[in-house]
């Protein structure tokens, strides 16, 4: 054996190891900007069935950004943060600090546009996806007032398959929590699917408590 022929090879090794086109750049979490948008949706509609992909449920799968991530980007984009890594946006939380508030702004500023954009669906036996949501832009469901009363904000956050796990979602978590205490809110809250397990055991798991389960939505909160 050549001990410097066998140093040089693991310098060179190590070399290379250490280069950057070699090393995969750490996810990194920042605000979201203008140009996440197309990301966001895409993010949202693919972990859109109880946290899988929604998109073969779908015809028009801009619909679930359009309710679940859309008016957050445009009313409330101060509480909007992402999550990525060298493949692009992977994840993101979006929030509203006054849901009531929002609510209102909704109705004013950005359901008139797509109920004029989708303007019929159907509600019988034939009714898909599609329909039902948007119906929901037609009458959309206002938080319960005495959930808003103690847990005024809310929160939507999605991550894709790759960043789960790895605690992105707890830092994404912190960071709106950490916002959302400097605006004043006391409370926060958020619905899952009572399908979407993982979901629950992840909220639970950052400290959130479980508040009401109706079969369909399982309701979460946090004192802040």
């Amino acid at each position: 054996m050549n001990p410097q022929g066998t140093a040089r090879q693991v310098s060179n090794l190590a070399s290379r190891a250490c280069h950057p086109a070699n090393l995969a750049a750490v996810p990194r979490l920042r605000a979201c900007r203008p140009t996440d948008h197309d990301a966001v949706y895409d993010i949202c509609v693919r972990t859109g069935a109880a946290g899988e992909d929604a998109t073969p449920l779908l015809c028009d799968p801009a619909l679930l950004g359009h309710i679940y991530a859309g008016p957050y980007l445009e009313l409330a984009p101060e509480l909007a943060f992402v999550v990525e890594d060298d493949d692009g946006v992977a994840g993101y939380i979006l929030g509203a600090a006054d849901t009531a508030e929002f609510e209102d702004r909704l109705e004013r500023d950005w359901w008139p546009e797509l109920r004029r954009r989708y303007p019929t669906f159907q509600t019988d036996g034939d009714a898909a996806l599609d329909d039902l949501l948007i119906a929901l832009m037609h009458s959309p469901a206002r938080a319960p007032a005495e959930l808003v009363a103690a847990y005024p904000s809310h929160l939507h956050i999605d991550l894709l398959p790759r960043l789960q796990g790895q605690g992105w979602g707890r830092r994404l978590i912190d960071t709106l929590v950490e916002r959302l205490r400097a605006t004043g809110s006391h409370g926060l809250h958020l619905g899952v699917a009572t399908a979407n397990t993982n979901a629950q055991a992840f909220y639970r798991a950052v400290g959130f408590t479980e508040l009401d389960d109706d079969g369909v939505t399982v309701t979460f909160a946090m004192r802040l």
